[in-house]
């Protein structure tokens, strides 16, 4: 396992488990099934088993219908072989969860009731599941985004729990920049100096014990203390995939939508199901990894410009896809022809050098050095410019669309404001309780 100077990753995860005893009287882990959160949550029973400590752990599962038999075979042993160690919380609502494999769907919506003929597996049969039948959480709307029910769950915890409650993820930081972000953040507010903690609210606050754990130290974990794991990753190993390559996500994911394929050779009976449950997945899992959804090297075809080629497709989407995809098109042409964006000194150079129609407005902020630049027009194609990815273009925006980013996050955007908006009042309203 990797090192520091005077310490292991498993004996600094076992101070944090130490401190999160010490100051937190509720304890959930966020357990979706796969390896970093499997890890975890054996890591946390083995530490309450060998300091007897006489307290429940929760267990939150957000289940999204579609995975591998192999992961709810998983999960199902860790609930029911735990149950006298956790309060267990597998949640099977309808939720609003993007869709990246379908020009026709931004979302689709797991254990929705009128697609139930065509469910990818029927609703776990547990008395501790959750679902619209006995549904106990006040916050829930019916097809509420997936990221609101996970962030109003914490909330509803917490209050439901006396004192003060924390909720342990299974994020490593050398995995993607943005779990990095969630542990190097220096403007959140953090507990007693521990900057992987992150404070909700007054009761409630988020931690990242196995920030510093790499993929390998997951595995040797595993394998050392013999903790039971999701076998899914056995056959990923044997359809030749490296350990980093290894994810379990929804199949219709944009983090997942690569490896949907996947699921024709790993498992063949639910494979029929996913690309049955939702529109375009079959084609999504077909051409999945080729130019025809964006991936590798997109080329224009004869007789378009980038400018032309996206009317085109936009022409060939279904109205709310279209109209999505225009707004956000909109919002970057306005930005950068009105406000415009801050780059480097050496992207302007290159702007110039390349003769792109642009004014110079000066410093952005005191704290920067960067110059705003704004865009008397859209280059059709910034592809002369190599020092950054951030300068707009029409072909960024088919890009946007052969990959069904309906967040265009190709173009920096992340979640609307709307989308925000509704996450801030929920956590409001959850704070005043």
């Amino acid at each position: 396992m990797k090192k520091y100077l005077d310490i292991n990753v498993y004996d600094a995860l076992q101070d944090r488990l130490k401190f999160i005893f010490e100051n937190f009287e509720n304890i959930y882990v966020s357990f979706s099934g796969g390896k970093d959160s499997g890890l975890l949550l054996n890591l946390v029973l083995d530490y309450v088993k060998k300091h007897q400590i006489n307290r429940k752990i929760g267990v939150f599962h957000q289940d999204f219908e579609a995975q591998y038999d192999l992961t709810t075979q998983y999960v199902t042993r860790m609930f029911q072989n735990n149950l006298g160690q956790i309060e267990p919380y597998w949640v099977c609502l309808p939720m609003a969860s993007r869709c990246a494999v379908s020009n026709f769907q931004i979302y689709w919506y797991p254990w929705e009731k009128s697609q139930k003929e065509a469910w990818v597996r029927p609703m776990p049969a547990f008395p501790y599941v959750i679902n619209e039948e006995n549904n106990p959480f006040d916050f829930y709307k019916d097809k509420m985004l997936q990221e609101d029910l996970y962030a109003g769950f914490g909330h509803w915890y917490a209050n439901s729990h006396k004192g003060k409650s924390i909720c342990l993820l299974g994020i490593r930081a050398d995995e993607s920049l943005n779990r990095y972000r969630a542990y190097a953040n220096v403007h959140k507010d953090i507990l007693k100096n521990r900057q992987w903690t992150t404070k909700l609210a007054d009761n409630l606050y988020n931690a990242y014990p196995l920030y510093d754990w790499t993929v390998k130290d997951v595995w040797t974990a595993n394998s050392k203390f013999d903790f039971d794991y999701n076998e899914i990753y056995d056959l990923y190993w044997k359809a030749g995939l490296s350990i980093a390559q290894m994810r379990v996500a929804s199949p219709y994911h944009e983090s997942a939508k690569d490896s949907l394929n996947l699921y024709r050779v790993l498992e063949p009976v639910t494979w029929a199901k996913v690309v049955g449950r939702v529109h375009g997945a079959n084609f999504g899992a077909i051409y999945g990894n080729t130019r025809a959804l964006g991936c590798g090297k997109i080329t224009l075809p004869e007789g378009h410009t980038w400018r032309s080629y996206v009317k085109f497709l936009l022409a060939t989407l279904p109205g709310e896809i279209r109209r999505n995809y225009i707004k956000k098109f909109s919002t970057s042409i306005r930005f950068w022809w009105k406000t415009g964006g801050v780059v480097c000194e050496e992207t302007i150079k290159e702007l110039e050098a390349c003769n792109y129609p642009v004014s110079i407005n000066g410093q952005s902020n005191y704290k920067s050095s960067k110059e705003r630049v704004r865009f008397l027009g859209t280059p059709d194609n910034t592809d002369d410019i190599k020092s950054s990815i951030d300068i707009p273009s029409w072909k960024r925006m088919a890009v946007c669309i052969l990959k069904n980013d309906h967040l265009c996050k190709h173009m920096g955007f992340s979640e609307s404001k709307k989308q925000k908006s509704r996450q801030a009042e929920l956590m409001d309203k959850y704070r005043k309780l």
